[in-house]
């Protein structure tokens, strides 16, 4: 398979690796992306395991609550950031958070087909399609998830003015100030740290055993650790997996506002829960980011006027 200037490009965004390496890896995987990422990894030339989720495409996420116990989180997308600075199309984002928190569509195809709850003789996506013609940009209401909380309650928070967009559920018995205080900075902390997982406890066997690879193959290719006993290798890599995974399980991330420095997340609620005699636990957090996953379409405008100009 020929290897085009593009697809290294793309790899390099991905990974962060040099340029010949990545041109390296796709070849030695004839083109296939995924695999090149891993071989990259393997290697340990991958300086993050990024994948293409930057933020990449234009719109904002807006947050609608019913009660303290439900919540919905939506991502509406348009093609510039001129648009979604525009208070027009911010109030219609407004209106489809607040048709997500009341729907109970499974997903988007199925909330495109509700009616509209400001005028039920219309569709969200007759609705849409106005707002399409209004607006003069391609919109696309690209996601959403409502939350409902059985024994607790449902805390919001947005960054960046609807950049990043998260909803925390809670089991707790106690629903005060302080506790909800607590919550949103939890929040605030998955808006910071984009924790995949609420605690170790939620991580597949699958998973683990995919990242020992991985590492048992990025310490193979240290000259540091060459000629070290399989005691030590196994160490190593038991030592690297379990800090990986402390940096993405929610509970066991320091928490951003620790005065000392080194109290975890769930180390911080245990200490709210006392302070206020509760049981209390996040069940599961949602967070969404703007154009997580899209390309943003880049446009040369110079290039554009000398093509047309001849």
């Amino acid at each position: 398979m020929t290897i085009t200037a593009s697809m290294v490009k793309e790899l390099r965004e991905m990974t962060g690796a040099g340029m010949m390496d990545c041109k390296k890896a796709l070849t030695e995987t004839d083109g296939d992306m995924e695999a090149a990422v891993e071989y990259l990894r393997k290697k340990g030339q991958a300086k993050a395991e990024k994948k293409a989720s930057r933020i990449a495409a234009e719109g904002i996420c807006r947050i609608a609550s019913k009660d303290e116990t439900t919540a919905a989180v939506v991502e509406v997308n348009s093609e510039t950031d001129f648009v979604a600075k525009n208070e027009k199309f911010q109030n219609y984002v407004e209106a489809v958070a607040q048709q997500a928190v009341c729907s109970d569509a499974a997903d988007v195809e199925a909330f495109l087909e509700e009616p509209w709850h400001a005028d039920p003789s219309k569709t969200v996506k007759d609705v849409l399609v106005e707002q399409i013609a209004v607006i003069g940009e391609n919109l696309k209401i690209r996601r959403f998830e409502k939350v409902t909380a059985e024994h607790g309650c449902v805390v919001s928070y947005t960054h960046g003015g609807g950049r990043i967009g998260v909803l925390v559920e809670a089991d707790t018995d106690v629903v005060n100030d302080a506790i909800k205080e607590a919550l949103v900075n939890v929040a605030m902390q998955v808006a910071a740290l984009y924790p995949k997982y609420v605690s170790t406890a939620d991580i597949s066997e699958e998973y683990k055993a995919h990242e020992k690879e991985i590492l048992k193959a990025q310490i193979a290719n240290d000259p540091k650790m060459a000629g070290k006993p399989e005691k030590v290798i196994e160490g190593a890599v038991a030592g690297r997996l379990n800090k990986e995974l402390k940096e993405i399980c929610l509970l066991e991330q320091v928490y951003v506002k620790a005065e000392d420095g080194k109290q975890t997340v769930g180390q911080y609620l245990d200490q709210v829960a006392k302070q206020n005699g509760a049981a209390l636990s996040v069940k599961k957090f949602v967070r969404f980011e703007t154009g997580e996953g899209l390309e943003k379409k880049n446009e040369d405008f110079a290039a554009e006027v000398a093509a047309q100009l001849g």
